[in-house]
């Protein structure tokens, strides 16, 4: 075996070494036998949103510590390879692969080091708006709700609608999901803001290429525990009849429950339940995100303020092009990360997106291709 591949294997070890701290892989290990010591405990069960948080914060523990322990064991093991590559050269292209699986890994650990957001465990609460556009953007932003769906199905996160308001037409006018999975926030929530859509639109008889506009905003679901400071006098909180598909039950009662948060102006709305109190519960828990994010944001600047750096595009700022027509691309105006396949994005093949927004959040270099859009 040449001296490359010895050269190769140390460097993978002394990055993993480096990620085992920054990582905090000791104060992961920990707070899993903490978990899992509480989980033990025979009144678990009593308490069932709690016990569902604690199961959820497991797998977001284990997500980083499980594969940094195979990965770790697996460099222990590349000398007897490469030993066994020296005495039997049959053996030696088994142990380049092995090098190259184990490289492959490092790249996609080094992304969980990026995920280290005080919030970026949590859930994510994503609400949806339909911008301009008439009616194609009632269709477009149901599509995007589709697209998140799709997402949480394929990487075995569960979903679930928290508000829907449909347009009379087609598509919604906004709509709430929260997904829930291992860092479910914190790859989601470069997606806050404009997502733009051009096409031959499906509501134009003449057959007109038409822009339309979605607003999405993304915000972290805050565990109960956590100390969020809303004073409940600042909070108004207004009642009005469901709309929408949900039964007749729904439209003939004052269910659906609206939250305005009266010095930020923030407002957040629940429907989808039967219930005016479980609406009420849901909307208290998107505005305690929302304010929870506000905070984030705050740190966000003020860190970027530190570094001599413009703070990241937020909410209503342009971040994503899908084009339809000329040609089918998706190309995201931050990172200038783009596929060519746009049925395959809207089907929720969007994880490139996301992990090139976690590496733009970084601060590693964005090449421009120089094409404007």
């Amino acid at each position: 075996m040449d001296k490359e591949w010895y050269d190769r294997a140390e460097a993978i070890r002394e990055a993993l070494l480096q990620l085992r701290d920054s990582l905090d892989y000791a104060g992961k290990k920990e707070q899993i036998a903490a978990v899992e010591a509480q989980q033990a405990a025979p009144d678990f069960w009593n308490d069932q949103e709690k016990a569902q948080a604690s199961i959820a914060e497991l797998k977001g523990l284990n997500s980083v510590v499980s594969p940094l322990d195979a990965a770790m064991k697996a460099a222990g093991d590349l000398d007897a390879v490469l030993e066994m590559a020296e005495e039997d050269e049959a053996f030696a292209e088994e142990a380049q692969a092995e090098i190259a699986r184990l490289e492959a890994n490092l790249e996609k650990l080094k992304l969980s080091a990026l995920l280290s957001g005080p919030n970026d465990a949590a859930g994510a609460i994503i609400t949806i708006h339909a911008r301009d556009g008439g009616t194609d953007a009632n269709d477009w932003a149901e599509m995007l709700m589709r697209m998140y769906l799709q997402w949480a199905g394929k990487n075995d996160y569960s979903a679930e609608l928290l508000d829907r308001s449909d347009n009379e037409q087609a598509g919604i006018n906004d709509a709430t999901i929260v997904i829930r999975g291992p860092m479910a926030y914190g790859y989601l929530r470069g997606e806050t803001g404009m997502h733009r859509l051009v096409r031959i639109s499906p509501f134009n008889s003449e057959g007109k290429r038409q822009t339309s506009f979605a607003a999405v905003d993304v915000t972290p679901e805050i565990n109960d525990s956590v100390a969020i400071e809303i004073d409940e006098a600042d909070v108004r909180i207004d009642t009005y009849r469901a709309s929408g598909a949900g039964g007749q039950h729904v439209n003939k009662t004052d269910s659906a429950v609206r939250l305005t948060h009266m010095p930020t102006g923030v407002v957040v709305q629940c429907q989808n339940e039967r219930s005016q109190h479980k609406n009420k519960a849901s909307a208290w828990k998107m505005l305690r995100a929302k304010m929870a994010q506000l905070e984030e944001d705050k740190r966000d600047a003020q860190e970027a303020a530190a570094r001599g750096q413009q703070a990241k595009t937020g909410f209503g700022s342009q971040i994503r092009n899908y084009f339809l027509h000329p040609d089918q691309r998706v190309k995201d105006t931050r990172t200038k990360y783009q596929q060519g396949n746009f049925h395959a994005a809207l089907d929720g093949d969007i994880q490139g997106f996301l992990e090139a927004v976690l590496r733009w959040r970084a601060g590693q270099p964005i090449e421009d291709d120089g094409d404007d859009d």
